[in-house]
């Protein structure tokens, strides 16, 4: 792994310390505030040093953000989508049935549709344009996939 990586790595575990906070972090993990601390420096004695697995996931499981699963992912040339509202959320509320799939599906590829109106309205999409269309798009892909999902259920009655 090269030096850029691994700083890349400890830079991320530092904000999901700092995204739990050092004193929930270290209930979580049993570990001390100095321990957790040695995961993230850029001091050369603590350079081959990385937080475990079982650390990130148990802080993952309470953070706002994947931080260091998104990292890893980003750093094999791989993304991963988060919900924040946590695993296994419908992105339907209220689910309708397929008539209710396909109004999500119509409302929004409009909202897609008018952010890449907006992007493009200077001729020049930026990287905050661009984030804000690749999230709209997965925002789409969720209703998508739960519609899909819905059709094989009823599929198989």
């Amino acid at each position: 792994m090269s030096e850029q990586a691994k700083l890349y790595l400890k830079r991320h575990a530092e904000r999901l310390v700092k995204d739990v906070g050092f004193a929930a972090a270290c209930d979580l993990t049993g570990r001390s505030k100095a321990t957790l601390g040695r995961y993230f420096s850029d001091a050369q004695e603590h350079a081959d040093r990385f937080m475990p697995i079982d650390a990130v996931a148990a802080l993952e499981a309470v953070a706002s953000f994947p931080h260091v699963t998104t990292a890893l992912a980003e750093l094999n040339g791989a993304q991963i989508t988060h919900d924040p509202e946590g695993p296994g959320t419908a992105p339907l509320r209220g689910d309708g049935g397929v008539n209710g799939h396909v109004i999500a599906l119509s409302q929004r590829f409009a909202i897609l549709m008018a952010e890449y109106h907006r992007a493009i309205a200077d001729g020049h999409i930026s990287v905050t344009e661009t984030r804000r269309l690749l999230a709209e798009t997965l925002d789409l892909q969720k209703v998508l996939v739960a519609m899909k999902l819905r059709l094989e259920a009823e599929g198989r009655r």
